[in-house]
């Protein structure tokens, strides 16, 4: 039996807010599967997997143990004004 409680986008977009300063944290999923868009200055000159490896940083064990499927677009304040991540 488990104890942790389920995954919700929520629970993500706040791990995120907490290990990344975002601009922009849109988090959607069914519990298993979730989709992401993360917007931060962090990202500045680094290159997609530079990006992700910063995202699984924030995300810590949760990676690893909770979360089965993150699919994520990772974008600089500059791509996301310019309206790559619409």
């Amino acid at each position: 039996m488990h104890d942790t409680p389920p995954v919700t986008p929520e629970s993500i977009r706040a791990s995120l807010a907490e290990g990344l300063h975002c601009d922009v944290v849109e988090v959607r999923g069914d519990g298993h599967h979730f989709e992401a868009l993360i917007v931060s200055r962090e990202f500045d000159g680094l290159n997609r997997v530079r990006r992700h490896q910063l995202v699984y940083a924030a995300l810590g064990d949760r990676m690893r143990q909770e979360i089965h499927a993150l699919s994520m677009r990772t974008l600089s304040p500059a791509e996301w004004a310019a309206g790559q991540g619409r």
